[in-house]
């Protein structure tokens, strides 16, 4: 695939420095996120199914706050456990989100109806409601769209999008004036309709006091087919006062019902970030195996290689190589730091530090500026200063390494009792001799050695040489008198 179509296949977002600037009360917003999505034969709600490891709701919800709105209501239902666990683990403090449940899926409008309270206490303001199943709905058009809703004096406004193959979408009719006329479904539309290629997007600004006026199963009606309530009807009921924005981007009306479907999105966002990664100085000479996930920042300069997958929250410097074959997730790279065949998983590494082939850094590990680390080490919830050396075939857990610590081949700190884990600490400049066991807690001075192939239990002092082995022994001819004796046998 070449550069021009990554950066291509998916409209390109621009910085969007603009926000919505309102107080709680005069905007808020509804993800609906109650669906079960049964044609995705999963044990997840179908909002968290993921695109790039993250779930849609994700996806949803970051867009909305990046708009400017804070106070936002998620719709549950199937398996709303799983998707409030995520909530609270995800969006915390001033960033929780509120909750509602929908016991029976009865449709959209009835969704909206079980958030009711939430709107009530928006009175005055305005709604934005929009699906948990849609992750390209960006924050750009979300606050567009408010600007056109706000300018007219809309009771509503759907937004829309322009779609070349507009099948089995809801079709936005305008009047000679442009504004909105009316939705109409694609099984109800007639062949001129049909020929419509403005498609409403499942995504609404409403006015909160004419939203309430006509949220109820008095005025929305039940459909005799299905049995459930449409929130396109509540548009149908305000009548003139609504209208449609039309985003610049079709990929806002985008989701899955299906794996397929969902394998779609996940390679539309894959390219569109790498398109964007590489417009942003980042050096991709091959993207084969690269994914690289929406919540991660790579700076100038960086090389990306084959094989690397980038995921969570991750953000790397400037002039770093990463990978082939590396995992990142949910960790703080600086600087001109090679991750080479390695994993690094919620840790932070400093400044022109090196390290793998074939390592890992687990979580809770700060490694600092100029340290190498070298194959098949394993590091985990300890620090390493700067310039420390761990070259190989070492275990360092939970550990305070200092500066200049040089750690010989197959080194352990023996962390753990079977019951309790205990630290380790090595001064500065410290010489870890070759197979040695520091069996914590133990502390080892600075300037200090072991000798190669001890198990150290006690302190050492600095600038001291710790020794914990048997004496050797060597008996002349004994080789040589065990084969004889094998030989007779």
């Amino acid at each position: 695939m070449s550069m021009d179509s990554l950066a291509n296949s998916m409209e390109t977002r621009t910085d969007f420095s603009d926000k919505i600037y309102a107080s709680d009360r005069e905007v808020c917003a509804i993800v609906l996120a109650a669906g079960e999505g049964k044609r995705m034969k999963s044990k997840k709600p179908k909002a968290m199914m993921e695109v790039l490891f993250k779930p849609m709701l994700g996806w949803v919800i970051d867009s909305v706050r990046a708009a400017g709105v804070q106070d936002i209501c998620v719709v549950t239902g199937h398996l709303e456990e799983m998707v409030k666990d995520y909530l609270s683990k995800n969006y915390t403090g001033e960033n929780a989100c509120a909750t509602v449940t929908q016991t029976e899926r009865k449709g959209t409008g009835h969704a909206v109806m079980m958030a009711r309270e939430f709107l009530e206490a928006h009175k005055g303001g305005s709604v934005l409601i929009l699906n948990g199943d849609a992750p390209f709905m960006d924050s750009r058009n979300i606050v567009n769209s408010y600007f056109h809703h706000m300018a007219g004096s809309n009771c509503v406004t759907v937004i829309s999008a322009m779609l070349d193959e507009p099948a089995g979408y809801g079709r936005i009719l305008r009047n000679a004036d442009g504004r909105l006329l009316s939705i109409v479904e694609h099984k109800e539309a007639t062949m001129a309709q049909l020929a419509v290629k403005e498609v409403n997007s499942g995504a609404y600004w409403f006015n909160v006091n004419a939203l309430l006026s006509v949220l109820d199963t008095d005025h929305i009606r039940c459909s005799s087919i299905t049995g459930e309530y449409y929130l396109p009807d509540a548009v149908k009921l305000l009548g003139d006062a609504a209208d449609a924005f039309t985003a610049d981007s079709s990929s806002v009306v985008m989701g899955a019902n299906d794996p397929v479907q969902l394998g779609e999105l996940n390679q539309i966002a894959r390219c569109h970030i790498l398109g964007q990664m590489v417009a942003d100085g980042v050096s991709l000479t091959c993207t084969d195996g690269v994914i690289i996930g929406p919540d991660v920042t790579v700076g100038s300069g960086t090389v990306i290689l084959p094989g690397t997958i980038l995921r969570g929250s991750v953000s790397i410097g400037e002039d770093c190589t990463i990978g082939p074959n590396s995992l990142i997730e949910n960790a703080v790279i600086h600087d001109r730091v090679i991750v080479n065949a390695s994993q690094i998983k919620q840790s932070e590494v400093f400044d022109d530090t090196d390290i793998g082939p074939f390592s890992q850094i687990r979580p809770n590990c700060k490694v600092g500026p100029k340290v190498h680390i070298g194959d098949f080490v394993e590091v985990k919830n300890s620090v390493l200063d700067e310039g420390t050396k761990v070259a190989h075939l070492t275990y360092v857990g939970d550990s305070d390494i200092g500066k200049r610590v040089n750690f010989g081949c197959g080194c352990v700190t023996v962390n753990y009792d079977g019951k309790n884990k205990a630290r380790c600490t090595v001064g500065d400049d410290s010489f870890i001799g070759c197979n040695t066991n520091l069996v914590a807690p133990v502390s080892i001075g600075e300037g200090a050695y072991t000798a190669a192939g001890s198990t150290i239990t006690d302190d050492i002092p600095s600038d001291a040489l710790g020794i914990a082995r048997a004496r050797q022994v060597v008996k002349d001819g004994w080789a040589a008198a065990k084969r004889e004796r094998d030989s007779k046998k």
